[in-house]
């Protein structure tokens, strides 16, 4: 991709309740069904648990509950996006739970503005920018800063308590 005028990214767009938001569509690696996922004690709310993903533990954060919205009921449409999230120079995975996938959307640079100054009940340091496709705006989140060091300490120390030792 250049960084021309014009360019243009890609973004997977989900919904958190009525509230559209999109990441880039290189973090997202697949796309989940929900899945049973394994609870880990004494974690942050957000923290759901675990899966097991081919081998490999997945801690699940319910996206929601992170970005202070209120916790919804899952519907058949409810899924897990499995992002690489780059934390100190380090590539981790983990699944962010939405209540749906709505599609992968190119957006143009001009089609992103800043993220708002004031009136967002988000944290304005996780939103990246909006991008205006028709009449929607969808939150374009900073995937790398949702999931902060401290988050995800959490994250890997569950998923070490929870893999079997290989003796």
């Amino acid at each position: 991709m250049s960084d021309e005028k014009g360019a243009t990214q890609q973004y997977v767009s989900f919904s958190l309740g009525e509230e559209l938001f999109a990441v880039e569509v290189t973090r997202a690696r697949e796309i989940l069904s929900l899945v049973p996922v394994t609870p880990v004690p004494q974690t942050p709310d957000y923290l759901l648990g675990v899966i097991n993903l081919r081998g490999q533990v997945v801690p699940v954060v319910d996206m929601r509950r992170k970005l202070g919205l209120p916790v919804g009921e899952q519907t058949r449409d409810t899924c897990i996006i499995i992002m690489e999230v780059l934390v100190d120079g380090e590539v981790l995975v983990v699944g962010a739970l939405a209540d749906a996938v709505r599609e992968v959307l190119d957006l143009a640079d001009d089609q992103i503005e800043p993220p708002p100054r004031l009136g967002s009940r988000l944290k304005t340091e996780y939103i990246q920018g909006m991008g205006k496709v028709d009449e929607l705006f969808l939150i374009l989140l900073d995937i790398d800063r949702v999931f902060s060091t401290e988050d995800l300490q959490f994250v890997q120390d569950a998923a070490e308590e929870t893999e079997p030792a290989h003796e």
